[in-house]
């Protein structure tokens, strides 16, 4: 990444956004301010250019010391706010939850009229650290800043990183060779409030907290609702049901994807049905409903096959602290409405990374069946069928079926999906398959973000402090080459 030092006595932009108090204006029950780590050094080790005109910063303007200044010193005046949470990990109600190891750095209105947040991976110590020392392992700022690009890629509703600084800190790890270097990170997302910020209240017996967060919910990120002229209780059904649709959808993104994202639990939800937080991560190598991303999900729960099922239990235990607003029929019948929009979402995602804006029902659904039936048959690298299926396609395979993946094997298991494929493409035009052919780039990147990828740029980084082959990776994901 090229230097782009600052000049002297230049104002920081970073520094100089018209930051808004919106969650800190809720008062201390939701948060403890804080302060941020010093740490040995600040080397910039990744800028997320394309986000910043999202806030109206012209990225020529902003320097790598001003990013350094504002997110590896942490210098300005704003308080930094670590969010009281709990959550259910693995099936077990925890207390003793919380920002750990960051904190919300500061909220900002977007050009699209959004709220966003800045929020911390890796800045130090909190009141909820505990045992633990509040830094971002560099090779996990790496993965993190890897997959959120490689989901936006993917089209999947998520944060994304803002910048990676690595602090020259020595840290020790159990799944990491140790000793091992360190960073910090910060994420822009839509919001820092998890499932778990409401579960927390309901702990407390906080009903009038639960309300007034719900108030607050509603008012900055479901403003479709929060135009209504409606009752409150009228209002929080509305939010509930629109923010089941919004985890659904994004279940289907996830599975669409191919990627598992490892820990889903309840604090690990957003409350906008953002994706984030990305640890022990992977996305799928090949089809396989068991593939477990984590190493200490012993027994499968997040598996990728398990992923929606989860994402409705959460939804289901997020009732708890809901049930002080929102009466019980609301919540059952907006609940009841996740497998359906969970489906649907993935039915279509799966038409369009297949070429197709849609098909006939019947034949849609057959069309995914054998695909997956395909895909697990042959065991073909889950995101390079869709990337050899962009780079493959022709008009003319609408004329001749041996054409599609003529040279694929064995061949016997290729030929029942290469002629429902082949009968699917009948009676579509020629602008139709040339609208194919753009809707399969939109849908399908080439980079494939597996493990070895991950492993082969991190590796350079951890030998000689070669960062080119991750800056290589990250240009390939973001132009979906």
């Amino acid at each position: 990444m090229p230097a782009n030092p600052t000049p002297p006595n230049s104002p920081n932009p970073l520094l100089a956004l018209d930051y808004e108090p919106a969650l800190e204006s809720l008062g201390d029950d939701y948060f403890d301010e804080v302060a941020a780590a010093e740490f040995p050094q600040h080397i910039l080790r990744w800028r997320n250019d394309a986000l910043l005109p999202q806030v109206g910063l012209d990225p020529k303007t902003v320097t790598d010391d001003h990013f350094i200044e504002a997110f590896g010193k942490f210098q300005g005046v704003r308080p930094f706010l670590a969010l009281r949470y709990h959550g259910y990990q693995f099936g077990e109600y925890n207390p003793y939850l919380g920002d750990g190891r960051g904190f919300l750095y500061g909220q900002v209105r977007g050009t699209d009229g959004q709220l966003y947040d800045f929020g911390t991976k890796g800045s130090g110590k909190t009141p909820y650290s505990r045992s633990a020392d509040g830094r971002l392992t560099l090779k996990g700022g790496v993965r993190e800043v890897l997959a959120a690009e490689a989901l936006h890629r993917h089209l999947v509703r998520t944060s994304r990183c803002l910048s990676l600084v690595e602090t020259g800190e020595q840290l020790w790890r159990g799944d990491e060779p140790s000793p091992t270097r360190s960073s910090v990170m910060v994420r822009f997302s839509s919001s820092h409030i998890r499932f778990g910020t409401f579960e927390r209240l309901h702990y407390f017996r906080r009903k009038d907290l639960i309300e007034k967060l719900l108030d607050h919910v509603i008012e900055q990120y479901y403003p479709a609702v929060a135009d209504k002229e409606a009752a409150p209780q009228e209002r929080y059904a509305l939010f509930y049901a629109e923010l089941v649709r919004r985890v659904a959808e994004l279940a289907a993104q996830w599975m669409a994807a191919g990627f598992c994202h490892g820990v889903l639990n309840t604090d690990n939800m957003s409350i906008t049905g953002e994706s984030f937080d990305y640890g022990p991560y992977a996305f799928m190598p090949t089809y396989n409903p068991t593939f477990t991303a984590a190493y200490f999900d012993y027994y499968g729960r997040y598996c990728y096959g398990n992923q929606p099922g989860i994402c409705r239990l959460n939804l289901e235990l997020l009732q708890g602290p809901l049930a002080e607003a929102i009466g019980p029929a609301d919540l059952e019948a907006a609940l009841g409405k996740f497998d359906e929009h969970c489906e649907a979402t993935y039915r279509q995602l799966m038409l369009n990374r297949l070429g197709f804006a849609e098909l006939p029902v019947e034949l849609g659904a057959e069309m995914l069946r054998v695909t997956l039936q395909l895909l697990k048959d042959t065991q073909v690298g889950y995101g390079e069928f869709f990337a050899e299926l962009r780079k493959q396609f022709s008009p003319s395979w609408r004329d001749d079926a041996s054409l599609i993946f003529s040279a694929a094997e064995p061949a016997g298991l290729w030929y029942p999906w290469r002629q429902f494929y082949y009968h699917s493409l009948q009676g579509l035009s020629t602008a139709e398959l040339e609208e194919m052919a753009g809707r399969l780039r939109r849908y399908n990147p080439i980079t494939v973000l597996v493990r070895p990828e991950i492993e082969a740029v991190w590796e350079p980084i951890a030998v000689e402090d070669n960062w080119q082959p991750f800056y290589d990776l990250l240009k390939r994901i973001q132009a979906g080459d």
